[in-house]
């Protein structure tokens, strides 16, 4: 693939993963409609687009994903939707995404991984600067909206080692997203009469499944191919930063001191540990 195409798809993958804490929180801030709706509403047209991409593709939608992707990709989604209730984009985007990396991380270690000095300061970088910036002081994110964020990370990584595996990617990632289709109908029924929608947090839900998720992960997946898997984790630093400057130029949202720091602990960390492997350091097994 050609390197101007590949930076080209690169740079609006990432735009649209950094859209969806904008929309996501633009939708709960400003809108009527509430988190629940907008979960199912995101789930239900990002499952239509993906397929129609499919279709549009000729590719098969028979036999791909599974339940247990499905339920870590609702459990993302749903948190992801009442952590911006409380958090604003950008340190809802670092909290996600720093939970993503820490759950990749950890996993190689359960299977026996470890890490060389360079990688270990990272990881202790990366998890202290979260813990920081969930500590009580002036500038710090809610503390609830801050834990349901985090759980959102963790589901997302959990899908994302549940489809390491996938053949088909793009595929997999439709087959999950309509297998998620129930799961966000139960979401619906604890809150049948608290339920609230307009005009705008209707669009603003579509356009956060269909434009930021649908299409942003099959932009993503073209995107692949010509990254190295390094370079695809690495790129990926620049979400939480994209989220924070969207935030406070679309949203009003100020960037403190401390999530400035705290930025820098955590990607800084998470890309000490990249770095180490890019130096080809082979992890030790126990």
């Amino acid at each position: 693939m050609p390197a101007a195409r590949t930076l080209l798809l690169t740079a609006l993958a990432m735009l649209a993963f950094a859209g969806n804490s904008l929309l996501c929180r633009l939708a709960l801030k400003e809108t009527a409609i509430d988190a629940a709706s907008f979960t199912a509403i995101r789930i239900a047209s990002g499952a239509l687009m993906l397929w129609l991409l499919l279709r549009l593709r000729h590719t098969p939608l028979a036999s791909t994903g599974n339940w247990r992707a499905a339920l870590a990709l609702f459990v993302y989604a749903a948190a992801f939707s009442y952590a911006y209730l409380q958090l604003d984009a950008g340190a809802g985007a670092l909290l996600l995404f720093g939970a993503v990396q820490l759950c990749m991380v950890v996993f190689g270690l359960l299977r026996g991984e470890r890490l060389n000095p360079q990688q270990a300061l990272g990881f202790a970088l990366a998890t202290g600067g979260l813990v920081v910036l969930l500590l009580p002081g002036a500038t710090a994110p809610p503390l609830v909206g801050g834990l349901l964020m985090l759980l959102a990370g963790l589901a997302w990584g959990v899908y994302t080692l549940l489809g390491r595996q996938a053949g088909l990617p793009l595929a997999a990632t439709a087959g999950n997203f309509i297998r998620a289709l129930p799961f966000a109908a139960l979401l619906l029924l604890p809150f049948i009469d608290q339920l609230t929608l307009d005009l705008p947090g209707l669009i603003y839900a579509l356009l956060s499944g269909a434009l930021t998720s649908g299409i942003g992960y099959a932009i993503w997946y073209s995107a692949l191919p010509g990254l190295g898997a390094l370079q695809a984790a690495s790129v990926q630093l620049s979400v939480p930063v994209l989220a924070a400057l969207g935030g406070a130029l679309l949203l009003g949202e100020t960037i403190s001191l401390r999530l400035v720091l705290v930025s820098l602990a955590v990607l800084g960390g998470i890309a000490l540990v990249l770095r180490a492997k890019l130096q080809g350091v082979v992890p030790q097994k126990a």
